[in-house]
């Protein structure tokens, strides 16, 4: 996952009533109020590490000198001198240009990046008490930068003279998609609006930004508060013994007696897999069901309501018939029945496969003597069984031939290098905000500095759950800067002097988030609002995904599947063992994540005159119309805790993964047919798809690197659905 595209633009403007994505932490009364409240009146002045570029090796983060109380003060510093340099460039009395008024634009607001660049990492991945209380604060004021800019009439009639006379300006190809891409967002942001409506519609992006930040909130604090927790050693029976001592130390941790078992944002979870105590899965299920929605401070399901109400309203109001209409303009699919075309094609092979291997798990678990009926919190545990019997594969004898910096080394980085010819040095003299974090050197096939890369690869209770890519600096010729990366992730973090053995699904992670990384690293443009990973959110998964492909390569599997003892190579037998289950649950798989995108959109098309919706009876009758309503599959997340569509920006995108499935199959089954793993592949991809941006058509760019529009039998046939269409 990626979040760059929220706020990457040069004055902060791309979707800012999403921009707060970080996680939260319910603030408490006391002292760390008090902090947060002297927080917000710093001063901002030369002493602040935000009042100029760093000086570090790529305009790094000073991480070592960042201090909580210097974000508010640089944020709001930043919003003004924004603000300041729109006006002046709005008020220019020469004749708009190109470079008074586009390029004025692309350089306005590095201030404001570069503080919320490293604000957002951080909340993402290390948000506190003091931190939290910032971002309350500073939502509305973000908002109100976006509709300062957007909705200033004078700017966006220089804008506009320009896009109406761009074809005979004689730009080069990125600056005329520049010009249409900024007439395109200022009119999907309302500055065709009459004054009232503008009016208006600062109020409904206001109330959004605060409605986001508020849901976040909840979310962590809800998410932290349903952890399982047990004095009774025999309820974890079925993990391993690290993954016991790592619940004691999570006990320790929170200083609660006995063990915790830490929630993810999904609905099931991992050690479900693993825990034979029926009814400690039961319990772990159910807290991770009805998590946000328990009543109190930390439920969630009004915030959503109303979040989905004012943004049909909003929608309405620029014209469009829902959210989801005025949400895909821009984007691949261009419309959501384009979408949801997309995704009801994929709904009876799905579920016709999870609903078959219902039937092989109710099998087992009556062959068993169970005397039950399978239930969501039975399957992962008695499906694992049923690949241990179909494919003789046992996770614990997996993972010790996954240790994470050999994956790192010798998987992730190996594959980049084969690829695209890059290659890593590890950096120890620059600054992170926690000490889980690696950085390294990225340099590209010539030796020349390519980009900076910081990896977090595990688990804490006060960062975001899930895993995505960022960065602290991004890439762009006009600004002369070079891409500052980063990966977080939420692996087990083992006890002191234990190795990190990760299971196949978190190599996966790894090289998938990398994908976004490289996104991010082989940018090459000169704009920074069309620079990286800025596209359509229908496509910005595209090469992450792609990237997944190279965990199982055999050149590549073999090169870092080797055991962490011994360094012994994994057996030919167990590796073929992991290749043929691949296709495994992928009938359930592909529900539950069909079935969370197809609850965004059911959300998202909404119109504005619907009552404010309950969730739970929408939830219901949402998956029933859908044809999703299966017992036993549970939706990926539900409503209340689907942190993509109310706080990641995913709302109306979240089929967007499915799409990029498309995609990545298609284009892997490309690299397959000429040749595979070599410079030459690699190198013709880094040049046509990772290093293009936002610069061009990317339906266009696609069809032009693949040779054709993409199509679903690649994927169907990957996931072991149906052969692909020839």
């Amino acid at each position: 996952m990626t979040r760059i595209d929220q706020y990457k633009t040069r004055f902060l403007l791309s979707q800012i009533s999403t921009l707060i994505t970080a996680g939260a932490i319910a603030l408490t009364p006391g002292a760390g109020n008090a902090q947060a409240a002297q927080t917000a009146k710093a001063p901002f002045g030369p002493s602040n590490p935000f009042y100029a570029e760093s000086t570090l090796p790529f305009h790094a983060p000073p991480f070592d000198k960042i201090k909580d109380s210097d974000y508010q003060p640089a944020i709001e510093a930043g919003i003004a001198q924004n603000l300041e340099e729109i006006r002046v460039i709005a008020d220019n009395p020469a004749e708009p240009t190109f470079e008074n008024t586009i390029v004025a634009m692309e350089k306005s607001g590095q201030l404001a990046t570069r503080v919320m660049d490293v604000f957002n990492g951080v909340t993402a991945a290390n948000i506190n008490p003091v931190l939290q209380k910032v971002q309350d604060e500073v939502a509305p004021k973000l908002a109100a930068l976006q509709d300062g800019i957007y909705l200033n009439a004078k700017l966006f009639k220089r804008v506009s003279d320009i896009y109406e006379k761009r074809h005979s300006l004689n730009l080069d190809a990125e600056s005329l998609r520049l010009v249409e891409y900024d007439y395109q967002q200022f009119v999907l942001a309302g500055a065709n609006l009459s004054d009232a409506d503008k009016a208006q519609l600062k109020k409904l992006n206001e109330e959004e930004a605060n409605l986001t930040t508020a849901f976040i909130s909840k979310l962590l604090a809800a998410t932290k508060d349903a952890a399982f927790v047990s004095k009774d050693k025999s309820a974890l029976a079925g993990l391993t013994d690290a993954e016991v001592a790592a619940a004691a130390d999570a006990a320790k941790g929170r200083k609660v007696e006995g063990y915790v078992l830490p929630m993810q944002n999904t609905t099931q979870q991992p050690d479900l897999q693993s825990l034979a105590n029926r009814d400690t899965r039961q319990a772990i299920f159910k807290t991770s069901w009805d998590r946000a929605e328990r009543g109190g401070d930390n439920d969630t399901r009004a915030t959503i309501a109303r979040l989905a109400q004012l943004r049909a309203q909003k929608a309405k109001l620029l014209g469009f018939p829902n959210y989801a209409a005025w949400r895909l303009t821009d984007q691949m699919a261009k419309t959501p029945e384009a979408a949801l075309k997309f995704m009801d094609a994929l709904v009876p092979a799905s579920t016709a496969k999870a609903e078959g291997e219902g039937k092989d798990i109710q099998a087992l678990i009556d062959a068993q003597k169970g005397g039950f009926k399978l239930e969501p919190w039975d399957w992962d545990f008695y499906s694992e069984q049923v690949r241990k019997a179909k494919y003789d594969l046992d996770e614990s004898e997996i993972k010790p031939y996954f240790e994470l910096n050999n994956v790192l080394h010798n998987g992730v980085f190996y594959a980049a290098q084969m690829l695209y010819g890059i290659t890593f040095k590890q950096r120890t003299d620059i600054p992170v905000y926690d000490p889980d974090v690696q950085v390294y050197e990225v340099f590209d096939a010539d030796g020349k500095p390519l980009a900076l890369w910081y990896c977090d690869y595990f688990k804490r209770d006060n960062k975001n759950g899930g895993a995505w890519m960022d960065v602290f600096v991004g890439q762009s010729k006009l600004l002369g800067t070079l891409p500052v990366v980063y990966n977080v992730a939420n692996f087990a973090k083992p006890v002191a002097g234990e190795p990190a053995l990760l299971s196949f699904s978190d190599v996966t992670t790894m090289f998938h988030e990398f994908g976004h990384g490289l996104h991010g690293m082989f940018a090459d443009t000169t704009y920074p609002s069309l620079s990286g990973t800025a596209v359509p959110r229908d496509f910005v998964e595209f090469p992450s995904q792609f990237n997944e492909h190279w965990a199982s390569y055999p050149a590549v599997f073999n090169n870092f599947a080797k055991h962490y003892k011994t360094g012994a190579p994994m057996p030919a037998e167990l590796a073929a063992k992991i290749k043929k289950a691949e296709t495994f649950n992928q009938g359930y798989m592909l529900t539950e994540l069909l079935a969370a995108a197809e609850l965004d959109m059911q959300w998202h098309t909404l119109p504005a005159d619907a009552p404010i919706e309950n969730p739970d009876t929408f939830e219901t009758a949402a998956l029933s119309k859908t044809h999703l309503a299966l017992s036993t599959v549970p939706p990926r997340y539900r409503s209340s805790y689907f942190m993509h569509i109310w706080g990641n920006g995913y709302q109306a995108g979240y089929y967007a993964y499915l799409w990029c499935e498309m995609l990545d199959d298609d284009a892997f089954q490309w690299f397959e047919d000429h040749g595979g793993l070599t410079r030459a592949n690699g190198d013709r991809f880094r040049q046509m798809i990772l290093s293009r941006g936002n610069t061009e058509d990317l339906a266009k760019a696609y069809a032009a690197w693949m040779g054709a529009e993409p199509g679903i039998g690649p994927m169907l046939k990957d996931r072991g659905l149906e052969p692909a269409a020839k």
